[in-house]
């Protein structure tokens, strides 16, 4: 994996991880349950596409230093989420996952390209990586995933930046390049969605 790349992933980890620290304290979850929401959150999408494309070892026993992230962050986080209104943390919530969302997408994206899976594919195992983490967030909180909720625009986003990186990738942009895009197509189609209140049709 590339240094680009691996920083990409690691943004991911620390967006989602912090969509699950607020989701699980919202919930008046302890110390124990806010970690474990944070790390089902942030390395869901990867532990399922990495048995998918068959990478072994999986990413985050590979990179020891990311639970280790998880737990730091988790005791920073605790007595700091207990003082955020709920309307606050809602809206953390959602930025924070469409920034995962973005993040994940593409690294999948990616890791399934250099695996030459064909594109649909690699544009199928980005929404996998993308969505994943947070769909066993919300089960586990006991909420309706996103991105089953009727006419949410979630995994349409991913999907969109997916191809957009792709699409880059074949036009011979720089990974940063192509990258970026990626994350900046998916997180702002779902940051748009989420001020305009924009949804698929009925």
């Amino acid at each position: 994996m590339s240094t680009v790349l691996q920083a990409v992933e690691v943004a991911g980890v620390i967006a989602f991880a912090c969509s699950g620290f607020i989701e699980a304290r919202q919930k008046k979850m302890d110390a124990v349950g806010v970690f474990t929401v944070a790390f089902i959150t942030a390395f869901g999408g990867g532990t399922l596409r990495d048995l998918l494309l068959d990478r072994r070892p999986l990413f985050w026993v590979e990179h020891q230093q990311y639970p280790i992230l998880i737990f730091v962050m988790a005791l920073i986080a605790i007595p700091f989420s207990r003082h955020l209104q709920h309307a606050v943390a809602e809206k953390a919530i959602n930025y924070a996952d469409a920034l995962g969302l973005g993040l994940f997408s593409v690294t999948g994206a990616s890791l399934a390209a250099d695996a030459q899976m064909p594109m649909f594919v690699c544009v199928m195992m980005g929404v996998i990586t993308g969505i994943f983490g947070g769909v066993l967030r919300d089960i586990i909180c006991n909420e309706i995933p996103l991105v089953f909720k009727r006419g949410q625009l979630y995994a349409t986003c991913s999907f969109a930046g997916c191809w957009t990186y792709l699409l880059m990738e074949k036009m011979q942009a720089s990974e940063s390049a192509a990258l970026l895009a990626g994350i900046a197509v998916c997180f702002s189609l779902r940051a748009l969605a989420l001020r305009f209140h924009w949804r698929l049709p009925g």
